[in-house]
C-alpha cells in the first residue's frame, strides 16, 4: 500500500512545477483555484451571490453616430 508523500517529496514537486510553469503562472493559477473553491462553496450553501463580471469593452468602430 503506497504511503502519503512526505515533506521532501512535496518540496521536489513544488520546485518542478515552478520550473516548468514559472512563478507568475503558478501564482495566477493559485488565485484562480481559490476563486473556484470559493464559488463552489457558495453554490453548496445555496447562496446566489452575483459573480463579478468584467465590463464589456465597446468597440469604437461599432458606435453609432
Amino acid at each position: 500500500m503506497p504511503h502519503p508523500p512526505g515533506l521532501v517529496e512535496l518540496i521536489i514537486i513544488a520546485v518542478l512545477v515552478i520550473v516548468l510553469f514559472g512563478r507568475g503562472k503558478v501564482a495566477s493559477m493559485g488565485g484562480e483555484i481559490g476563486t473556484a473553491i470559493r464559488e463552489f462553496k457558495r453554490g453548496l450553501n445555496g447562496e446566489n451571490a452575483p459573480t463579478q463580471e468584467k465590463p464589456a469593452i465597446e468597440d469604437e468602430n461599432k458606435k453609432t453616430v
